[in-house]
């Protein structure tokens, strides 16, 4: 038992980027699923993965705000592991967003949106005003974690759906908050990266454990498309779409961007310094599954098969770095005290 509580103690809100990782992999393998009929499976049996993941975080989560709610503000205030907090409500709503997608089951995903809602709304604004507060923070510290929050908010409209299957003033609510997470996300996003970008040019690298934080910079972006489309397609308001799509390819150029950056300063990373195993390589899959699905969404707007292609490749990329990762941290979850 003082283990578990122990455990509990310890629990680092990151834990929850596991999930986020693994929904935008089981959601990515449903969609490509049309190029290789197996990879439908592989999205059910990861959904099904997602969900005992997700319970068997959220356990310790409620328990440390519970019983050890100092330490649990701690990490809140921290300028680094704060931002971590916002994988919680992000994950809910990628898991919600796998019950649409993947299973079907829009009543189960009605009320995770819901409750990822509450908790991203919390986490988005606390963050926010826990760093107002704390004064000058050292830029140092600042790195693409710092997305997480605005990505809570831009993935909102995963449940776009619901636009459709509402009525009244629950309609109603539904179609600001849709509208609401997507603009205040997407645009904190955009002050943040220039934050970030800055603390690149300006500084050294990050620390060699902190490396797969660089995947991050297509965490944004890749999201924000999907929900983009997801927002126009399912709302009335969004009469005029073909504007939207085109930024949005435009927005999938940056994304490619980062990607060739990515993969040529974590090569720099293998070579020059270490890429030791943490927490912190869920920020591979992530980041890496939304730009995948993103690039199909586009292939699929626009019908270029080459870009549909070029996902489908993405997608085999992303489910080695997810084996690997996963096996990772199954271990260390085992054998960590």
């Amino acid at each position: 038992m003082d283990d578990h509580m122990e455990r509990a103690r310890n629990f680092n809100p990151a834990w929850f980027a596991s999930v986020m990782g693994t929904g935008a992999v089981a959601i990515a393998s449903y969609k490509y699923s049309s190029y290789w009929s197996p990879l439908k499976e592989v999205g059910i049996a990861l959904t099904y993965l997602n969900v005992v993941l997700y319970v068997a975080l959220l356990i310790p989560w409620i328990l440390r705000w519970i019983l050890y709610r100092k330490d649990a503000l701690e990490d809140l205030r921290h300028p680094s592991k704060g931002h971590f907090y916002g994988t919680s409500g992000a994950a809910t709503i990628v898991l919600a967003a796998q019950f649409l997608a993947v299973l079907h089951n829009q009543t189960v995903a009605w009320y995770l949106w819901l409750w990822g809602l509450v908790l991203t709304f919390i986490f988005a604004f606390w963050m926010s005003y826990e760093v107002f507060i704390a004064g000058e923070v050292d830029l140092r510290h600042l790195s693409p974690a710092w997305y997480i929050p605005p990505v809570a908010l831009v993935i909102l409209p995963f449940g776009a759906a619901f636009m459709r299957t509402t009525k009244g003033y629950t309609q109603e609510f539904v179609t600001i908050v849709n509208y609401l997470g997507w603009g205040a996300g997407f645009f904190l996003y955009l002050v943040l990266y220039a934050v970030v970008t800055l603390r690149f040019i300006r500084h050294e690298l990050m620390p060699p454990q902190m490396a797969p934080l660089i995947w991050m910079n297509l965490g944004p972006i890749g999201a924000s498309i999907t929900a983009l489309f997801a927002l126009v397609n399912n709302s009335s308001i969004a009469t005029s779409k073909d504007p939207l799509f085109i930024f949005a390819f435009f927005l999938w150029g940056l994304g490619f961007w980062w990607l060739v950056m990515a993969v040529a300063l974590t090569l720099h990373y293998i070579r020059n310094m270490s890429l030791p195993y943490s927490l912190a390589w869920w920020a591979f899959i992530f980041p890496l599954g939304a730009f995948t699905n993103a690039t199909m969404d586009l292939g699929s707007v626009f019908e270029l098969e080459l870009m549909r292609l070029f996902g489908y490749c993405l997608l085999w990329l992303l489910l080695a770095l997810w084996s690997v990762t996963f096996t990772k941290t199954l271990k260390m979850g085992l054998t960590s005290s």
